[in-house]
């Protein structure tokens, strides 16, 4: 924990920390319950976040960008030992690589969709390749080909 001397002069408050960021105040209140940032207090009880707070926020904003959950922020900036990051680190690689393989087959899906000549979509030869693949059998087209 900080002492509340550390950095006080550029010490901000939740608002301004919150507005730099474009966040509301709960949210920044919100991760300090959750463990993710720890501001020190002033004399009033009022939080008062300073530079390492600042790269704090970023860094959990860069942590939900790239599809991290916060409790795996929280793990990851608690872990010091590599094998352990790395765990952490594989199991949401491989998250990501089934999501972004879904999302192939969702655009793969749409352009399909897209570029279908047939009143039902459901009858365009792409369309049923993809739900073949999807089901693991073979459907057949009826209609033109």
């Amino acid at each position: 924990m900080k002492s509340s001397g550390d950095n006080a002069a550029n010490a901000m408050g939740i608002g301004a920390l919150a507005a730099r960021f474009g966040l509301a105040p709960h949210v920044l209140r919100h991760w300090e319950s959750m463990g993710l940032l720890h501001p020190v207090r002033d004399a009033r009880g009022r939080r008062r976040y300073d530079a390492d707070d600042l790269t704090r926020v970023a860094t959990i904003l860069i942590g939900k960008k790239a599809g991290l959950g916060l409790d795996t922020i929280r793990s990851l900036s608690a872990t010091v030992e590599r094998a352990a990051r790395h765990k952490i680190l594989r199991a949401q690689a491989d998250e990501l690589r089934s999501r972004i393989a879904a999302a192939r087959i969702s655009l793969e899906l749409i352009e399909g969709g897209l570029n279908c000549e047939y009143e039902d979509v459901t009858q365009c030869p792409d369309y049923r390749r993809l739900i073949a693949e999807q089901i693991g059998s073979r459907v057949t087209t009826r209609g033109r080909a």
